[in-house]
C-alpha cells in the first residue's frame, strides 16, 4: 500500500501576510465566512423543505403517533403477540377511537353547526357595534371598510376548484401515507434504529444512540402532554359554556382541543371563538364570564398543568414557540404549525445532549490549566 501524501502547508508568505492582520479583522472575517456558510446551507434546507413539505409533515406526523402509540404496542407485545398484530392492532386502535370521536360528536352536535355561522355573525355585529359606538376612534365606515379588504383578501387567496381538489388529493394520500408507515415504525421501529447506528463510525456510535434516546424521550413526552393538555382545555372550557348556557358548546370544545395542537396561537383563536359565540348568544355579560373562564383555564394549564405534564426537557421559550409555529405555517400551511414546535423541540434535545457530550470530553482531556500532559500537542479526541 501507497503511503498517503501529506498535505503541503500554505506558502510561508500567504502565513505572514495572515499573522499581520489585527486578531478583531481575522475574527470577523472567520466569523462572516461561517455565517454566510450557515445561511446558505440553510436556505438549501428550506428550499428542499417546500418541495418536500408534503413528504415530511407526513414524517412528522408518523413519528409523533408512533411515540403515542409506542407503549400501547409494548403492552400487546408483552402478552406474546407478534410484532405485525400487535402493530396492526394499535394502528386500528387509533383509527377507532378517531372514528368514534368524530361520530360521537357529529351525533352530538350535528344540529348546532348550522348555527355556527350565523352565532359568529351575530357576535361580529355586536363588535361592530361596541367598537363605533364605545368611545373608540373608529367609524362604521372604516371597520367595514377594513372587513371588505380581508374578505376580498381571502377570496383572492382562496384557491380554484383544481387546486382544492389537488389539495384534497394530496391530504388523502398524506394520511394514507401515515397509516402504512405508523404500521410499519411501530413493528419495526427499533430494528430499524439499531441498523442506522451499525452503520455510522464506531467513536460516535455512542453519542448518535444517547442523542436518538433523549429526542425520542421528548417527542414521547410531547405527545402524550400535548394530548393530556388538550383534552384537558377542552372539558374545561367545554364545562364552563355548558354552565353559562352557551350554544354551540361541544363543537367549541372540539375547536378547543384541536387549538390546543398549536402552542399559544391555538389556544387563542380557540378562546376568541368560543367569546365571539358567547357575545353573539348571551350578551357581553355572559361573553365576560366566558373569557374569564378560558383565561383561567388557560392560566392553569401554563403556569400548572404544562410543567407537570411536560416536565423541563420539552419547554422551549415562548419566541422559539412563536417563530416556529409561524416558520411552519408559512411553510406547511396548518399542518406545519401542528408539527413545527415537537421537531423544533426534539432537535433542541439531540442538539442539547451533543453539546453537553462535547463539553463533559474537553472537561476531561483538558485541566485548570489547560491540556493534560498525556494530550498535550495532540488534537482533542471527540465527535
Amino acid at each position: 500500500m501507497t503511503e498517503p501524501t501529506a498535505v503541503p502547508p500554505p506558502p510561508a508568505g500567504i502565513r505572514q501576510t495572515w499573522d499581520q492582520i489585527p486578531w478583531l479583522v481575522r475574527s470577523a472575517v472567520v466569523w462572516s465566512a461561517c455565517l454566510v456558510v450557515v445561511v446558505a446551507g440553510l436556505y438549501v434546507l428550506g428550499r428542499i423543505a417546500v418541495l418536500l413539505a408534503p413528504l415530511a409533515i407526513a414524517l412528522a406526523v408518523t413519528l409523533f403517533l408512533t411515540a403515542l402509540l409506542d407503549p400501547v404496542t409494548l403492552a400487546l407485545r408483552r402478552l406474546r403477540l407478534p410484532a405485525a398484530l400487535a402493530a396492526l392492532t394499535s394502528v386500528l386502535l387509533l383509527l377507532a377511537v378517531l372514528a368514534g370521536a368524530v361520530t360521537l360528536v357529529w351525533a352530538l352536535t350535528a344540529d348546532q353547526f348550522a348555527d355556527l355561522s350565523k352565532e359568529l355573525g351575530e357576535g361580529w355585529k355586536r363588535t361592530r357595534e361596541f367598537l363605533t359606538s364605545g368611545g373608540l376612534p373608529i367609524t362604521a365606515d372604516q371597520l367595514d371598510g377594513w372587513t371588505r379588504r380581508a374578505a376580498e383578501g381571502l377570496r383572492q387567496g382562496s384557491p380554484d376548484p383544481v387546486d382544492g381538489a389537488r389539495t384534497a388529493a394530496e391530504v388523502l394520500g398524506s394520511a394514507l401515507l401515515v397509516v402504512v408507515l405508523l404500521f410499519f415504525l411501530l413493528k419495526d421501529g427499533r430494528s430499524m434504529w439499531r441498523w442506522a447506528l451499525g452503520r455510522t463510525a464506531e467513536s460516535r456510535r455512542s453519542l448518535l444512540a444517547t442523542a436518538g434516546r433523549d429526542g425520542w424521550h421528548t417527542l414521547t413526552a410531547y405527545s402524550r402532554g400535548t394530548m393530556v393538555i388538550a383534552a384537558i382545555d377542552a372539558i374545561g372550557i367545554g364545562a364552563a359554556l355548558l354552565l353559562l348556557g352557551v350554544p354551540l358548546a361541544f363543537p367549541l370544545a372540539l375547536i378547543t382541543f384541536l387549538g390546543a395542537f398549536v402552542p399559544i396561537i391555538g389556544a387563542t383563536v380557540a378562546g376568541s371563538v368560543a367569546v365571539l359565540v358567547a357575545l353573539a348568544a348571551k350578551g357581553p355579560t355572559t361573553a365576560l364570564l366566558a373569557l374569564a373562564a378560558v383565561i383561567a383555564v388557560q392560566q392553569i394549564e401554563g403556569n400548572l398543568l404544562e410543567p407537570l405534564v411536560m416536565k423541563r426537557q420539552v419547554r422551549l421559550h415562548p419566541v422559539v414557540v412563536l417563530v416556529a409555529v409561524t416558520a411552519g405555517t408559512l411553510l406547511a400551511g396548518i399542518a406545519g404549525a401542528f408539527v413545527s414546535v415537537p421537531i423544533v423541540a426534539v432537535l433542541y434535545r439531540m442538539m442539547d445532549t451533543v453539546w453537553r457530550a462535547r463539553r463533559a470530553a474537553r472537561a476531561r482531556t483538558t485541566g485548570p490549566d489547560g491540556p493534560t500532559s498525556a494530550v498535550r500537542g495532540h488534537p482533542e479526541p471527540g465527535p
